[in-house]
């Protein structure tokens, strides 16, 4: 039950309807993605242009059973309405304001939001919701505020792209999934080349984004029949006209150097583009959409074409818009000139399978958005884009291309990371928690593959004469991918709380009056993590929690560590020269290990008389131990893998030596219920002692094994050395 709320995963909070409920006009996969999305209250539809987003979305409206409020772009709300009129017969209105509701679905766009109350909406859904990414984020926080207590919300857009963290997160936040900090907490990791997801958390970032969001391209992604979904000939010619170029402040042409320049020839060649783009409008009698990038442009196309043409542009108002592309989809001009951010986003304009780019910038979005208007299912004829250019601005033709193939296989890998997870989700198919159990004995130890908070009640009662261990501190999907690392914990509370279930077995398994030893570090806070940087005191929580579980806190140690090396290898503000100079306010002490030494209550039966000499405790009786080599530790290298972000960090074998000889004795049994590559058990029987011990990941696990028979193979033939010399 704890692992199951463990997992990073939105539960539904809507409500369940069955498929007689839906409307028969919707396609399966469509009825079952509503029903989906009304089971999760807040949720996404990621799918690509005509897979009946407008459909699903009115559908969802319908079935909520409360006021809702549509929000689309600015000429989308009007289509929207009149599709889903004529389609499904339901009453949706276009409205700019409050005034205006006469319905209980309205529907009225991003610009206009601000006329409407939300507490009077039961529900709301935002049509083509990408348009968050190209807010400013002071709007895109206050539209995010002002529905942030609707209990119903649903998106609807094209599929994001894996590594579009904006977009994702922008929609997170939105729906009330969860916030950038805490996303980019759980799942990325920030290097040089900024922000990339986890090795370890692919899978349950996929998981989670299913778990909210329903990506799709086709019906068969999800499992469907593909019949009636299939995208007709796309049909792509650039055309390069020839114009010289005189270059500015140079002899000869170079080529496009920036903004400025991509600005400067595009005004240069805008007759020549014109003319071309008008002659390939001029050749048939079919519809024609011309995108354009200038008003100049479409005002020059507009006199070359006359009256069969309409010119929609950003200075008319939204009625005259909507108007004039209505009457474009209706037949009676045969050419649309108007520009992407007015009608490339969400409208239908597949009556015209002719288009032609008078132009074109380095935007590969608004690019595949206006050729999704015609290219969309539900087309039956070849689509034909022609991409008018000069030769000076063939590099842009080549980004945008590069971008294409680019963005085809980002899709391609965001589709085959989800689509199992999303069929369980339609399929409400309860996840199981699988994984691998193993065990290997040894002479003198005995390891087990598994999780040490079920493996440990294997041992028996009072059966452990000491432990000592260094738990995985709260570091999401940094050394493996499963909710039974307790590493990865979304918060404190839960680390601990995991960490409680292990504390509570250790003290079963240990015998009254014996030690465990817990190696631990503080923590330091992050900007990006917890809103500020500092420290949090993971040591003084850890002590808080085993007393609570019964535990007597016996006493600590401080083990030195070597700021420099710190330094270099964290890159740390807190300890660099350059902040000695700059700012002292920022300089704090290197971190030190504390090792924590618990006891449990009773008495022990068995005294402890260790090996060593009054000289050796009164240096082990100093509060911090010094001389500890930071290099003394075993290989890691066979042990890591791939997918780690981080070295793994054995515990110095020094300071394992040191509790040992001074806690047990020989012939004892120590344990260790996060044994790693070994560490413990290596020193365990190095000093005669025996080993217990409990390892999650298979690579380190394995690794322990032969670091434990290396050490016996050492003692055997240190055995035979002594025999010799006494021969």
């Amino acid at each position: 039950e704890f692992l199951a709320k463990k997992r990073i995963v939105f539960k539904p909070t809507g409500l369940k309807i069955d498929d007689s409920d839906i409307n028969p006009v919707l396609f399966p996969f469509q009825r079952d993605l509503t029903k989906w999305a009304l089971r999760k209250g807040r949720g996404a539809i990621f799918a690509t242009t005509g897979m009946g987003k407008t459909l699903m979305l009115a559908e969802w409206s319908k079935q909520i059973g409360k006021p809702t409020l549509i929000i689309a772009p600015l000429t989308v709300g009007r289509q929207t309405s009149r599709m889903v009129k004529e389609l499904l017969g339901y009453d949706i209105r276009y409205v700019r304001s409050m005034d205006e509701i006469e319905t209980d679905i309205v529907i009225t766009n991003y610009e206009m939001v601000e006329h409407f109350d939300p507490d009077y909406f039961g529900a709301v859904v935002l049509d083509e919701s990408s348009i968050l990414k190209g807010l400013t984020s002071v709007y895109r926080k206050k539209l995010t505020e002002m529905f942030a207590e609707t209990p119903y919300k649903l998106c609807c857009t094209a599929t994001p792209a894996p590594n579009d963290i904006a977009e994702i997160a922008n929609h997170a936040e939105f729906l009330g999934i969860m916030s950038r900090v805490d996303m980019l907490s759980a799942f990325f990791v920030h290097d040089q080349d900024g922000w990339r997801l986890k090795k370890h958390a692919t899978e349950a970032f996929f998981r989670w984004l299913a778990s909210w969001g329903m990506s799709l391209t086709k019906p068969s992604d999800l499992g469907y029949s593909d019949e009636g979904f299939d995208l007709p000939p796309l049909n792509i010619e650039p055309v390069f006209v020839d114009v010289p170029i005189k270059p500015e402040g140079q002899l000869v042409w170079t080529g496009l150097k920036g903004i400025s320049d991509r600005s400067r020839v595009r005004r240069l060649t805008l007759k020549q583009r014109v003319e071309k783009s008008a002659e390939f409008i001029n050749s048939n009698d079919e519809q024609w959409i011309a995108w354009c990038g200038l008003n100049d442009e479409g005002r020059e196309l507009k006199k070359i074409l006359g009256d069969d043409a309409v010119l929609v542009e950003g200075q008319h108002s939204p009625e005259y818009k909507a108007e004039m592309i209505e009457a474009f989809q209706d037949g009676y001009f045969k050419t649309l000139i108007t520009k992407g951010k007015i009608a490339g986003l969400g409208m239908n304009l597949q009556n015209a399978n002719n288009q032609v780019f008078v132009g074109m910038n380095d935007s590969w979005e608004m690019y595949f958005q206006s050729i999704r208007r015609s290219w969309r299912y539900g087309q039956t004829k070849p689509v034909n884009v022609k991409i008018v250019l000069s030769e000076a601005e063939q590099p842009i033709y080549d980004n945008v291309m590069r971008k294409q193939k680019e963005a085809d296989h980002m899709t391609e890998q965001l589709i085959a990371n989800v689509k199992e997870f999303e069929k369980e989700e339609i399929s409400e198919v309860e996840q199981k928690f699988e994984y691998e159990t193993d065990t290997y004995g040894g002479r003198g130890f005995k390891v087990m593959l598994g999780d040490s908070a079920e493996r440990m009640q294997e041992l028996e009662d009072n059966s452990i004469d000491m432990s000592i261990y260094s738990p995985p501190f709260l570091s999401l999907y940094t050394y493996s991918p499963t909710e039974r690392d307790i590493g990865n914990s979304k918060n404190e509370k839960e680390f601990f709380t995991h960490f409680g279930y292990i504390i509570d077995e250790l003290l079963r398994i240990t015998k009254p009056g014996r030690n465990t030893c817990v190696h631990v570090a503080q923590v330091p806070a992050m900007l990006v993590r917890d809103g500020y940087i500092g420290m949090k005191d993971f040591r003084g929580q850890t002590v808080m929690e085993f007393e609570k579980h019964g535990w007597i806190f016996h006493g600590e140690v401080t083990v030195d560590k070597c700021p420099q090396a710190q330094a270099i290898r964290t890159h740390s503000k807190g300890l660099a020269f350059a902040q000695l100079k700059k700012d002292a306010s920022w300089l704090r002490p290197a971190l030190a290990d504390y090792i924590l030494v618990f006891r449990k209550p009773g008495d022990n039966q068995v005294p402890i008389k260790p090996d060593i000499t009054n000289d050796d405790w009164i240096e082990w009786a100093r509060p911090v131990w010094y001389g500890i080599r930071e290099s003394d530790t075993l290989n890691i290298a066979e042990a890591r893998e791939h997918d780690d972000e981080r070295h793994i960090c054995p515990l110095q074998l020094g300071v394992i030596e040191r509790c040992i000889m001074l806690w047990s004795n020989p012939g004892e049994t120590i344990f260790s219920p996060f044994m790693g590559i070994g560490s413990e058990g290596y020193m365990a029987l190095k000093l005669e002692r025996e080993f217990v011990g409990i390892e999650l990941k298979r690579s380190y696990y394995e690794t322990a094994i032969k670091n434990l028979n290396s050490v016996l193979a050492k003692n055997d033939q240190q055995t035979i050395f002594d025999l010799t010399e006494v021969q």
